[in-house]
């Protein structure tokens, strides 16, 4: 898809840049709010075989005028105990930060969070030794057991949000 400039500053432009082409990934959705194009919500199911299995999360995610150019604003609004995940729900993923690229659209991002085979997966494949939550990271790393009660805590918490 060719853009032009003022493409790329033109707000109604980012549902043009933000989806692909083709179905929707399994388990992630996210669209435009009613009254503002640049803030999106979005729904990750908990990937299968992972402690985070059967939850239901959302996430908002913000767009400047700088996107594709410049990675969007991901958060959490569901609880979320995470070695990568912030208190306020800001999420500490690699493609979110020094490794974007502006091919990247929402299903690759919110793929990126949910999806066990692919490469940077935040929720399958925690990085403990970057961690936004060092408590998260902690457990993950010396009591998997807790670790895992306290995701459980926050997937049937995912339940009633």
């Amino acid at each position: 898809m060719n853009l032009n400039l003022k493409a790329l500053t033109d707000p109604s432009a980012i549902v043009v840049c933000a989806t692909a082409p083709g179905d929707p990934p399994t388990g992630v959705s996210g669209a435009p709010t009613d009254n503002n194009i640049m803030i999106w919500n979005a729904v990750i199911f908990g990937p299968h075989d992972t402690p985070f299995e059967d939850g239901t999360f959302k996430l908002t995610i913000e767009f400047t005028e700088e996107y594709p150019n410049k990675p969007p604003t991901v958060r959490f609004v569901s609880k979320m105990f995470h070695p990568n995940v912030y208190a306020d729900g800001g999420i500490c993923l690699d493609i979110l930060q020094n490794r974007w690229s502006p091919t990247y659209d929402v299903s690759a991002i919110l793929t990126s969070i949910q999806v066990k085979y692919r490469q940077c997966s935040l929720l399958s494949d925690p990085n403990p030794n970057s961690p936004a939550n060092s408590m998260a990271a902690q457990l993950y790393k010396e009591n998997r057991r807790e670790y895992e009660k306290r995701v459980k805590a926050c997937v049937e918490q995912s339940f009633i949000d």
